[in-house]
């Protein structure tokens, strides 16, 4: 196993940088996972600590040891790609001895290692089979075998769920994790998608514009968004996001008005904020209260549309006074309501989020959240 650390890594392509002096700490043993839209430097990244990039600037260690001019196969990893790139022409076993047997490993070693790594990926019925006889799910497993017989010190994944269907995505999303669990190698995985994000890292590293936005456990970020990048990416649905402008700041709430002109109270602490300030107010929707009475943090909208999911359904419903719209988590077996039909919902201040104009969160009021949302 090995822990990789990056220090002030930077990557260009003649005059144009696409990673700006990244600094992080990855552990021995974990699994971390770097997460962002397409563009935004994470598989960049990637290749750069499997040595197919060459590093622009910074350091990379691996095990302690400088790696910046030590060559790929002599970095102790292995990396699986988005193509599961198996011969075509060799079965299954053969393409996971491939590499020890090229290495001039004895045959018997050889065939301990694949019969381990079968076991470990439960594909030991299907090593005299052609990979023109397997499904989607189970080349990819080939191809993670193929990495696992090296046995090294750490993983690379570089979104390897892309290509298989949903079904097959989650699936694999479980053998990952228990695969994780067996070895307790590191690992480094990378996706555009937040729900393999959310449910496989230990760590999740979030990028934007080749820089780090926020670095933290799956539920750190979920709760507790840094920045509006994060907060808006993070989440299914995506949290939502008001425009409003701060009438009056205090140690322990800040009260904001809405376009529309609803007045709403956050436990955040205004520090800093002015009245007249333009904010964004961010809920998640699962934290917003449908059927409310009257009172403060109210909101009078109407339903635009609904989303039935089988065990709950996302009411969308419109601000008054602008463009916006909230979506609201409901259970699926209430009676849920139309489009068109009025609907009142309460905000609660404990679970309000306010971004400023730079999208750097406000500091929460200590104690605002129960204990199991910090």
């Amino acid at each position: 196993m090995a822990a990789v650390t990056l220090n002030n890594i930077v990557k260009r392509y003649g005059e144009h940088t696409v990673i700006h002096g990244i600094d992080l700490e990855i552990h021995d043993g974990e699994f971390i996972v770097f997460v962002g839209p397409s563009g935004c430097g994470k598989s960049t990244l990637l290749r750069m600590i499997a040595g197919l990039e060459e590093i622009s600037g910074g350091e990379l260690q691996i095990g302690g040891r400088l790696a910046n001019d030590i060559a790929p196969s002599e970095r102790g990893l292995a990396m699986v790609f988005q193509s599961y790139a198996l011969y075509p022409h060799m079965t299954v076993y053969e393409n996971m001895a491939f590499a020890l047997s090229l290495a001039g490993h004895p045959k018997a070693q050889v065939r301990e290692a694949v019969a381990r790594a079968a076991e470990v990926l439960q594909i030991t019925p299907l090593l005299q089979r052609k990979p023109k006889d397997l499904s989607g799910g189970q080349r990819q497993r080939v191809a993670i075998g193929r990495a696992i017989v090296r046995k090294p010190q750490l993983f690379l994944f570089d979104e390897p769920l892309s290509n298989l269907d949903a079904s097959l995505r989650v699936q694999m999303r479980v053998e990952l994790s228990r695969l994780h669990q067996e070895l307790q190698t590191t690992m480094i995985y990378v996706t555009h998608d937040q729900v393999e994000a959310m449910t496989l890292g230990q760590r999740i590293v979030v990028f934007n514009g080749g820089r780090i936005e926020q670095v933290g456990t799956p539920h750190a970020l979920y709760n507790h968004p840094g920045t509006l990048f994060v907060a808006g990416f993070l989440g299914a649905p995506k949290m939502n996001l008001l425009a409003c402008t701060a009438i009056a700041a205090g140690a322990a709430t800040v009260t904001v008005r809405l376009d529309g002109g609803a007045m709403i109270e956050v436990a955040a602490q205004g520090d800093g904020v002015a009245a007249g300030d333009s904010l964004v107010l961010g809920v998640r929707a699962e934290h917003v209260e449908s059927e409310a009475a009257a009172g403060a943090n109210v909101l009078d909208t109407r339903v635009s549309h609904v989303e039935y999911l089988g065990d709950v359904a996302i009411v969308h419903a419109g601000v008054p006074g602008g463009p916006a719209v909230l979506a609201v988590r409901q259970p699926a077996h209430d009676v849920l309501p139309q489009a068109g039909q009025a609907l009142r919902l309460h905000l609660p201040a404990r679970h309000c989020l306010l971004f400023d104009a730079a999208g750097k969160a406000l500091p929460r009021t200590p104690g605002a959240l129960p204990r199991q949302f910090m």
